[in-house]
């Protein structure tokens, strides 16, 4: 008996090993698939046939593209929430239309959708897992955590922040849920799936010469009393934003209940493109942004950031709402970004001394309002904050989740 557990709990170890590698190796070709299309899309095609409008048809194209999958397999990729969702309730999460929820997960980000990729990458992942449940038989017991392992690598390795994973993983809350698993177990599984994912992609890098650097971060922080003092502003700054976003999307997704499947994802396709000749900083997931708005805010004028942080909120609820669909963290976390630049650049004649504090105030207000987790917040927002800001964050996202809340209720008083 005690051979069989032995040989039990290393067959078990083995497959989390290999389920980290896998989910690294498949996070791994995700990205770079993303990055060589999008560079093709918005890039080489432009280039080569100098007309920078071009990317408009090649938008609705996309965005067709999208629509006709939608129609015909379901509205994939679905929201973060609902895949963790449908895992820890329903224990299964159906893998049937693999294919077509993958490629409705790259095309918004190829095409420049104002969305992150972390959504359609855990749905595809949590599909995967099911599918290895269901056709090995050592994993066909536990298959439902090999999946919430899976997601939790997925966006522990995507957002470079481990205990970031296992953290909104583990957080998600479902009535009536039953642990089936002991916790301790869990957590070790978590960490040996996420060294083995850790090890692949850095393998992968190393072996094909790329680098998956990931957002941007402030390396350091100068905090003066003033600061404390705006904090006052930071705040409701940052639930106003929440607002914004929160009210676009119903907004959003009431008018596009009313125009058909495809029509509405190429009309969304053709904004998209349409923008990225416009206001390109308002595309695509905000990595690449924020890096340059790190380096070069000084060209911008303050009220054109301003701008640009509401514009690109609206942007993401209405890619959202119109089809071309991924995650909300990164875009969110750019605007907020953004919104910071441009306050304190009308506020402060140094922006440099008073951005970071202002940029992590706002974002965990934001954050805090929309995820109502503060502890999940706080860790994801060390992903671009020095440590230093923790204690803040974490309390900003305390209050404002408590502020969301109430909002939500008394939204649903009305409603009711």
């Amino acid at each position: 008996m005690k051979k069989s557990n032995i040989r039990n709990s290393i067959a078990i170890v083995i497959l989390t090993l290999c389920l980290g590698a896998f989910v690294g190796l498949i996070l791994w070709l995700f990205l770079q698939v993303v990055s060589l299309g999008t560079t093709v899309i918005w890039k080489i095609v432009p280039n080569a046939t100098e007309i920078n409008w071009i990317v408009i048809p090649m938008c609705a194209i996309g965005g067709c593209v999208v629509g006709l999958l939608h129609k015909k397999y379901g509205n994939y990729p679905e929201s973060l929430d609902k895949v963790m969702t449908k895992v820890k309730q329903d224990k299964h999460y159906d893998y049937k239309y693999m294919l077509p929820m993958l490629i409705c997960a790259v095309i918004p980000l190829i095409f420049g959708s104002s969305v992150g990729p972390e959504a359609g990458l855990t749905g595809i992942i949590a599909a995967l897992c099911y599918w290895i449940g269901d056709n090995l038989k050592i994993a066909k017991q536990n298959a439902d955590v090999y999946s919430e392992i899976g997601e939790a690598v997925t966006l522990g390795q995507l957002f470079h922040m481990p205990l970031f994973g296992i953290l909104i993983v583990e957080e998600q809350k479902v009535d009536e849920e039953k642990p089936n698993y002991p916790k301790g177990k869990k957590l070790a599984l978590y960490a040996l799936s996420t060294i083995a994912g850790i090890v692949t992609i850095y393998g992968l890098n190393y072996l094909f010469n790329v680098s998956m650097e990931g957002f941007p971060k402030f390396s350091k922080i100068t905090i003066h009393i003033i600061d404390y003092a705006m904090m006052l502003v930071y705040i409701p700054v940052g639930i106003i934003m929440y607002l914004i976003y929160e009210v676009g999307e119903k907004v959003l997704d009431n008018i596009s209940d009313r125009i058909p499947m495809i029509l509405k994802e190429t009309i969304c396709g053709i904004c998209i493109g349409i923008m990225g000749c416009i206001i390109p900083m308002v595309l695509f997931s905000g990595e690449e942004e924020m890096a340059e708005l790190m380096n070069d805010f000084g060209k911008y004028a303050p009220w054109y950031l301003i701008g640009i942080a509401v514009i690109k909120l609206i942007m993401t609820a209405f890619s959202l709402s119109f089809g071309m669909k991924g995650g909300h963290f990164f875009p969110l976390i750019f605007a907020c970004t953004c919104m910071a630049y441009g306050l304190t650049g009308v506020v402060f004649s140094s922006i440099s001394e008073h951005v970071v504090f202002a940029a992590g105030i706002i974002t965990a207000a934001t954050l805090g309002a929309q995820l109502k987790k503060p502890l999940v917040v706080a860790i994801l927002l060390l992903l671009c904050f020095p440590a230093r800001m923790l204690f803040w964050v974490f309390a900003v996202a305390a209050i404002s989740g408590r502020v969301g809340e109430m909002i939500k209720n008394e939204y649903t008083k009305q409603r009711n």
